[in-house]
C-alpha cells in the first residue's frame, strides 16, 4: 500500500468521523437535551452519549450549560465565548480553552444544567473523557490497521478529526457571530457554507431567534442538514420534535 493511499484514507476517515461527531452534537446535544426542541429515544440518546464519549470527550450537562450561558447572555462579558469580547481568533483558535474554563465552573453547571444530573453511565464511564478518547482511537486504529491501512493511519486520521472538530466548533461561535448575514434582530449570523459542514449551525442567526425550534432553516434556500436527519430520526420514531411551528424570540 501506497503513502498517498494511507494519507487518502486517513483524510476521509477523519473527516468522517468528525462529522458523525458534529451530527451527534447538533441533535442530541444541542437542539435534543439542551434547548429541549426534540425528544430522542433513550437508545439513541445512549448511542449518542457513548459517540460523543469516544469522539469528542464531553460530558452532556456541561456543553449544555455552557451553550445556555451563551444565550443567556450573548455577547457580553458573561458569554463564554463571544468573539465581540474575546476576539475572533481566541474564539477560532482558542474555543476549547475558554469551553473548559466555563465547564469547569461547578457553579455555572449547577445553575444551567440542573435538569440534567449525572447517572451511574457518567460516574463509571462518560465523566472520564481520557478513557473514552483513548477507547475511540483504539477502535479507530484497530479498524482501519484489520482493513490493511496500517497503525499510523489511524492514529494520523484521529488527529485530524480532532483538530477539525476543535476548528468548526470554535468557526460556529467566532464565525457564527461575526460574519455571514442576519435576518432577525440579534447578533450572531447565518453563512451556509458552514452550516453545510456543521450540521446545520452555521445557521446561528436563525437558531438565536427561535432556539428551541429543531428547525434551522427558517428561510427560502437555506439548507439544515441537522433537520434533515432529525427528520429520518422522526420516521424511524427514534424522535419526536417538540413542535412544528418556529416561535420566534426576536422579531425579523
Amino acid at each position: 500500500m501506497t503513502i498517498l493511499v494511507a494519507v487518502v484514507a486517513a483524510i476521509i476517515v477523519g473527516l468522517l468521523v468528525t462529522q458523525v461527531a458534529m451530527f451527534a452534537t447538533t441533535v442530541y446535544l444541542h437542539r435534543g437535551i439542551t434547548h429541549r426542541a426534540l425528544l430522542v429515544h433513550p437508545w439513541l440518546a445512549f448511542v449518542c452519549r457513548a459517540t460523543l464519549w469516544i469522539t469528542t470527550g464531553m460530558r452532556p450537562r456541561e456543553w449544555a450549560a455552557v451553550h445556555r450561558k451563551h444565550h443567556a447572555a450573548t455577547d457580553t462579558a458573561e458569554d463564554p465565548h463571544s468573539p465581540m469580547v474575546q476576539g475572533f481568533w481566541r474564539v477560532q483558535l482558542g474555543n476549547v480553552g475558554l469551553y473548559r474554563r466555563a465547564a469547569g465552573n461547578r457553579e455555572l453547571v449547577r445553575k444551567y444544567a440542573r435538569d440534567i444530573p449525572a447517572d451511574n453511565f457518567d460516574r463509571y464511564a462518560f465523566d472520564h473523557a481520557l478513557l473514552g478518547l483513548a477507547i475511540g482511537i483504539s477502535i479507530l486504529v484497530a479498524v482501519l490497521w484489520a482493513l490493511g491501512f496500517g497503525l499510523i493511519t489511524g492514529f494520523v486520521g484521529a488527529g485530524l478529526h480532532a483538530v477539525t472538530y476543535l476548528l468548526l466548533a470554535g468557526a460556529i461561535n467566532a464565525i457564527g457571530h461575526t460574519v455571514g448575514s442576519r435576518p432577525y434582530a440579534n447578533s450572531a449570523t447565518n453563512l451556509q457554507s458552514l452550516a453545510l459542514v456543521t450540521g446545520g449551525e452555521g445557521l446561528h442567526n436563525n437558531h438565536h431567534a427561535a432556539p428551541t425550534s429543531a428547525r434551522f432553516a427558517l428561510n427560502d434556500r437555506e439548507i439544515d442538514p441537522g433537520w434533515w436527519f432529525v427528520r429520518i430520526l422522526v420516521a424511524l420514531h427514534l424522535a419526536q420534535v417538540r413542535h412544528e411551528d418556529v416561535h420566534l424570540k426576536n422579531a425579523a
